[in-house]
């Protein structure tokens, strides 16, 4: 093979390895960027040097709900409200540092079950036209297969470790039944009952792991938190998110005792 030759098939092998690790890593996969500043419940969770990682839902002025997968540490995070593009400062963006990271006591790692964690926030957000909260579904509430929900994030658009910030990404995807979703064709067996599932059966359309603990809302309620798939996109995987209405009186209790807590010290 002559020099040209060889050099245009390395090019090639290193421009598909850097897809694949896109897809992996991920963004918002067949989704669209929504009007700046629309979906305004939203954050992103960055490392201490600016660099997302995550997403998350504003649910009080103090709290933020995102995935127990995304714990960094309380030293190693940054919460950015009211942002849309990471990649230029808006004058929107309002910034803070977590006080207290609290992941479900029950969240397993290997199982990716219980994977829902509150942040206290050191100082209250500043609720304006480009940050609000977001509300909760009440416990035990279900959703009806095919129900429309929309999942938002930001993504990676580099897979070269400095990646390059991009605007928001949304997409709408149907809710999937348990039962579908554990098929021997799918995850056979291992959707339990704190996960739901949402994404077409064509596929192309899907939450990817640069979207993690970003919000699934669904009639106007946070009703999944992005937290794990095979793939993206992939017609026979949905893309599975922690079912929030089984940990509401989690969320409760865990504000609520530490509220109770602050007051008696």
């Amino acid at each position: 093979m002559d020099l040209p030759s060889l050099l245009l098939c390395i090019l090639l092998e290193v421009l598909a390895v850097s897809c694949q690790q896109l897809m992996q890593q991920g963004r918002i996969v067949g989704g669209y960027t929504p009007a700046p500043h629309s979906i305004k419940y939203i954050v992103s969770i960055q490392k201490t040097m600016g660099q997302h990682f995550c997403g998350g839902s504003l649910v009080n002025k103090y709290w933020v709900l995102t995935a127990a997968h995304c714990n960094m540490g309380v030293n190693e995070m940054v919460i950015v409200a009211g942002d849309f593009s990471l990649s230029r400062y808006e004058g929107t963006e309002q910034f803070f540092i977590p006080h207290l990271l609290i992941p479900h006591p029950q969240y397993n790692s290997i199982t990716n079950n219980n994977d829902i964690m509150l942040i206290k926030l050191r100082a209250p957000v500043y609720l304006n036209s480009y940050v609000t909260t977001v509300p909760l579904p009440r416990q035990g509430a279900s959703l009806a297969e095919g129900r429309v929900c929309r999942v938002s994030g930001w993504g990676f658009t580099s897979s070269s470790g400095g990646q390059i910030p991009s605007s928001l990404q949304t997409v709408k995807l149907p809710i999937v039944s348990t039962e579908k979703c554990n098929g021997t064709d799918s995850f056979n067996g291992n959707i339990t009952a704190n996960m739901l599932c949402a994404g077409y059966s064509a596929g192309g359309k899907d939450a990817c792991r640069g979207d993690s603990g970003g919000p699934l809302v669904c009639e106007g309620r946070v009703y999944g938190l992005v937290s794990w798939g095979k793939g993206c996109a992939d017609a026979r995987y949905p893309g599975v998110y922690t079912a929030v209405s089984k940990f509401r009186s989690w969320i409760d209790n865990t504000i609520f005792s530490y509220y109770s807590r602050c007051t008696k010290n």
